[in-house]
C-alpha cells in the first residue's frame, strides 16, 4: 500500500521530508537516494523520477526552506503593527526563529554549491527574502520613519545585518540566552541605521515591538510618536 501510494505522486514530498529528517540528524553528507529509497520501502530506482542525483535533492530542499522562510517573513508582516520599528522588529524575530530551527537547512540555503540549472530558482527565492527588506525600508520612508535615499542601499545593511546575527545564533557563536537577550539591541542598531534625520530610537529591554521611535526637537526635548 505504501509502495503504491509513492507512486500516485506522494514519493517526492516524502523524500523531501525523510531528506530533511536525515540532515537535521546527520548532515547532507550523509543523504543517500538509495537510502532514501529503502527508509520509504520503495525501489531504489524510483527517486530517480524526482530527482536525476543527490544534488537535485539537497537543490529540491534548498529551495523548500527558501519557500517555508519566505511564508515565515510574510505572515510576521501580517501579524505586525503598522509602524515600521514594529514590522522590522517582527520580520527580524520572525527570521531568526526559523534560522534557529532550521540550523542546518539555512546553512543548506545559502552556502552549498548548487547545479547551474537549480540556481536561477535558489537566487530569485533568496532576492525575494531581499525584496521584503527593500519594501519595508520603502514604506518607511514613505512614512517619514527612514532617510531618504537609495532604498537599496538602505535595505542591504538591514539584511546582512540581520542574516549576520542569524549566521552566529545558529553556528553556535552565540548562546541561547545571548541570542535571546541580543536580539533587541541588533533591531535597535538596525532602527537607528536608517532613522530619519531628527528622529532617536529608544527600547526597553524585551520591548515586543520596539516601537518606540521618538522625534526629536531641535532643542532636544523628546515627544512621543
Amino acid at each position: 500500500m505504501q509502495t503504491r501510494r509513492y507512486h500516485h505522486g506522494d514519493l517526492r514530498a516524502a523524500l523531501l521530508d525523510r531528506a530533511e529528517q536525515t540532515l537535521r540528524e546527520k548532515g547532507p553528507g550523509a543523504l543517500s537516494l538509495r537510502e532514501l529509497a529503502r527508509d520509504l520501502g520503495v525501489s531504489h530506482a524510483a527517486p530517480s523520477r524526482h530527482f536525476k542525483d543527490k544534488q537535485a535533492l539537497l537543490d529540491a530542499l534548498a529551495l523548500t526552506g527558501f519557500e517555508r522562510m519566505e511564508a515565515a517573513l510574510t505572515a510576521s508582516q501580517e501579524a505586525a503593527g503598522e509602524s515600521f520599528a514594529e514590522r522590522l522588529g517582527a520580520l527580524v524575530r520572525a527570521y531568526v526563529d526559523f534560522a534557529v530551527a532550521n540550523a542546518v537547512l539555512l546553512d543548506l540555503m545559502y552556502t552549498v554549491k548548487h547545479e547551474p540549472e537549480a540556481s536561477e530558482a535558489l537566487i530569485a527565492a533568496a532576492h525575494r527574502l531581499a525584496a521584503m527588506a527593500v519594501e519595508l525600508a520603502a514604506d518607511g520612508q514613505r512614512s517619514g520613519d527612514v532617510r531618504e535615499g537609495p532604498v537599496e542601499r538602505i535595505a542591504m545593511p538591514l539584511f546582512t545585518t540581520l542574516h549576520g546575527f542569524a549566521g552566529f545564533a545558529t553556528s553556535g557563536v552565540l548562546s541561547a540566552d545571548e541570542v535571546a537577550s541580543g536580539l533587541d539591541d541588533v533591531i535597535a542598531y538596525m532602527l537607528r541605521g536608517c532613522a530619519a534625520d531628527g528622529r532617536e530610537v529608544t527600547w526597553s529591554e524585551g520591548a515586543p515591538g520596539l516601537h518606540c521611535l521618538v522625534p526629536r526637537s531641535p532643542r532636544g526635548t523628546s515627544h512621543p510618536v
